[in-house]
């Protein structure tokens, strides 16, 4: 779909820090993270919601969501992560996403309310491989 920012993510036209891919997923960073690290994994395939999802890609999103959220675990030392999906309220682009952010004790996460950070010049592309290089193929 040629309006949607993760489908041009996907195709390559427009520019995020790949994680990893399959056939069936691809996972990038945030732009507008809530902690470092912080990770989408979104179906190739322009899925709005997870109710739209087929269930035959339901085992590929959710075993690369898993795969993602040990990497992030193992590659950048977090104690564990936070896993979200919004279905039209507060989903900001409508292509089903998978938030995989991650989580240390008292890292200032309360509930909904989710601060922002910024990525320092090269930043952006160290996470993406720190976690890439932690990515366990299944």
């Amino acid at each position: 779909m040629a309006d949607c920012v993760f489908c041009n993510v996907i195709s390559g036209t427009v520019t995020a820090p790949i994680v990893h891919q399959t056939a069936d997923t691809v996972a990038f960073l945030d732009h507008r993270p809530v902690f470092k690290g912080h990770t989408l994994v979104v179906p190739r395939d322009h899925i709005v919601t997870l109710p739209d999802l087929p269930t035959g890609l339901l085992t590929p999103l959710f075993a690369e969501t898993q795969r993602i959220a040990d990497a992030i675990t193992s590659g950048l030392g977090a104690q564990g992560t936070f896993v979200a999906v919004n279905n039209v309220v507060s989903q900001s682009v409508a292509h089903l996403h998978v938030h995989v952010v991650p989580r240390t004790k008292g890292d200032g996460l309360r509930g909904f309310f989710w601060p922002r950070v910024k990525y320092a010049d090269g930043e952006p592309q160290e996470y993406a491989r720190r976690i890439a290089d932690a990515v366990v193929e299944g």
